[in-house]
């Protein structure tokens, strides 16, 4: 990534990317590696850079990265004001929430462009309970065929989840996918029309893809986006410390986790099903 684009990216004057502050001789690499950690992750504020270079093994608190990013001229995220939650439906995470590893997952689409302009559509599965990114599906159309051949891999990978939350788009309501998550024994949950904040968490994984992912990468073609992807979800669930999770990784903690002892039936084939293409 370009500095100028970097900069763009971290709200931040490219004057700063120049000067360097006089920092001590025991601080030096202790800076350099908090600055290489920032050019690598622009949207990252200073407590997740704190933990990361925790776990590499430098031996620092909390207050002190505080000042010594204050000391470079990065900026400090502001707090967002969290928007209030105005009731909930019955299939609402609030409702039913997660209680144990592959009990919910949750699915969306979200989209995006390369750079000539060609639509880009993602599918993103969660799981809710250890916040792993499952599956970052992208391509130019995906049909409903596709998405079921994304869920019979991770079924056959992780096993069933009890349930699955997504909004009422169509490629989630279509009666072929109705018809094979029943026989699969998967319940449906479907949040109210009009109302994301039901499905927060993927509504928040989406917020953090967005930001982290697709307003910082400009992909020259969708292969180019298909491997992008591929490596920041490795990134997300292996490397990236989640507050939630007390600023461990989503694999960190679903390691520690006792999966659902749900057995998975026999995968019936789907790709006789006789279903619209979704694009």
């Amino acid at each position: 990534m370009s500095e100028r684009r970097a900069c763009e990216v971290a709200e931040q004057p490219r004057s700063t990317q120049r000067y360097q502050p006089r920092v001590s001789s025991d601080e030096g690499p202790l800076v350099s590696r908090m600055l290489e950690l920032v050019r690598k992750h622009p949207r990252y504020g200073y407590r997740r850079i704190w933990f990361l270079l925790r776990r590499e093994g430098f031996r620092v608190n909390r207050k002190r990265i505080y000042r010594l990013w204050r000391s470079q001229g990065l900026k400090v995220p502001k707090k967002q004001r969290k928007k209030r939650r105005l009731g909930s439906s019955a299939n609402s995470v609030t409702r039913h929430r997660a209680e144990y590893k592959n009990h919910v997952w949750s699915w969306d689409f979200i989209h995006d462009r390369t750079a000539s302009g060609v639509p880009v559509k993602i599918l993103s599965i969660v799981d809710e309970y250890t916040r792993e990114c499952l599956s970052l599906r992208v391509g130019r159309h995906c049909r409903a065929e596709d998405v079921l051949d994304v869920l019979a891999g991770l079924f056959a990978e992780r096993g069933l989840p009890g349930h699955i939350r997504s909004d009422n788009g169509p490629e989630f309501i279509a009666e072929a996918m109705r018809q094979w998550l029943h026989r699969m024994e998967v319940g449906t949950h479907y949040i109210a029309p009009g109302a994301p904040w039901e499905n927060a968490y993927g509504e928040s994984f989406h917020s953090r893809l967005r930001d982290e992912f697709l307003n910082v990468e400009e992909f020259a073609s969708i292969g180019e986006a298909q491997g992008l992807a591929a490596q920041w979800k490795e990134d997300y669930n292996e490397r990236r410390p989640h507050s939630s999770l007390g600023y461990r990784t989503p694999a960190e903690f679903a390691r520690t986790c006792a999966a659902s002892a749900r057995a998975t039936p026999s995968l019936q084939q789907h790709t006789s099903d006789q279903v619209p293409i979704l694009s």
